[in-house]
């Protein structure tokens, strides 16, 4: 009687636990996460966005600098030579539509929710974790209330963009400073682009990216919903404030203004 009572609960809780985190099914490198914990604290690093002002800097200047970059920062890569510590994924549809690029790039340390272990080829560097989706699930007593995780060898949470994510893993890892780049808080749905829901479908070139090619014709992007990347931001500099750390603004204009803002060119020797 236990028993069944037992599977009848596991039955109704596992679909909607494994629909907000989908790596208690497809499983995810906990061990090999925690073996980053604090391994760099103190340090700086820059998380590289994705927005047209990343042009205006020279990216050579982190040749020597930890860095995380994005999605489809393999451009920036084939066209000046950048190459980030860090690289990861969150997005869907830009990993469906990248997947050989996504799957053929190069970087010490690659991270990806583990939903997509069936597609991103696994090698040393890569890194499988356990994301949970109860930022953007309706059903979620958590939908669009961001969440900060400060261990994400268990998990890590959502919150409109992948740079959260990273703000996540940086603190894990120790990072003290974190200076955004290429973070223009700014995106214009062209008239041409076709919208289904929150999905829209570029039909020519990408004008909200460094590169045109970036969600250029035929390929699928999201409604940034910046309102909701807001929040978060708002969220990451409270926690990192909070343990004496730091998050800056040295993107090239830009419209972000939670954080402090410094120039670029000034933070290198």
């Amino acid at each position: 009687m236990l028993v069944n009572l037992k599977r009848k609960v596991y039955k109704s809780v596992l679909p909607s636990r494994i629909l907000i985190e989908p790596g208690l099914l497809f499983g995810y490198d906990k061990k090999k996460i925690l073996s980053l914990k604090n391994k760099f604290e103190g340090e700086r690093c820059f998380i590289v966005g994705n927005g047209p002002s990343l042009n205006k800097l020279d990216l050579g200047k982190l040749k020597d600098e930890y860095s995380f970059g994005f999605n489809g920062i393999f451009y920036k890569t084939k066209d000046d030579g950048f190459i980030p510590t860090f690289y990861m994924v969150e997005d869907t549809a830009f990993l469906n539509d990248n997947i050989q690029e996504v799957n053929a790039y190069k970087a010490n340390y690659k991270f990806f929710p583990s939903l997509y272990k069936r597609k991103v080829k696994r090698d040393n560097c890569t890194y499988f974790f356990n994301m949970n989706r109860s930022f953007y699930e309706e059903s979620s007593e958590f939908f669009e209330f961001p969440q900060f995780s400060p261990n994400v060898a268990q998990r890590a949470f959502c919150g409109q963009s992948v740079t959260m994510i990273s703000l996540q893993f940086a603190y894990f890892m120790g990072f003290k400073e974190v200076y955004l780049i290429g973070m223009d808080f700014s995106y214009t749905i062209p008239k041409e682009d076709s919208i289904k829901g929150n999905k829209i479908t570029s039909a020519g070139d990408d004008i909200n990216h460094f590169h045109k090619d970036y969600f250029g014709k035929g390929k699928v992007w999201h409604d940034p919903k910046l309102h909701n990347v807001l929040k978060y931001y708002k969220l990451a500099k409270t926690v990192y404030e909070n343990d004496g750390r730091s998050i800056f603004n040295a993107t090239a204009g830009g419209k972000l203004e939670v954080f402090p803002r410094l120039d670029y060119d000034t933070l290198f020797k």
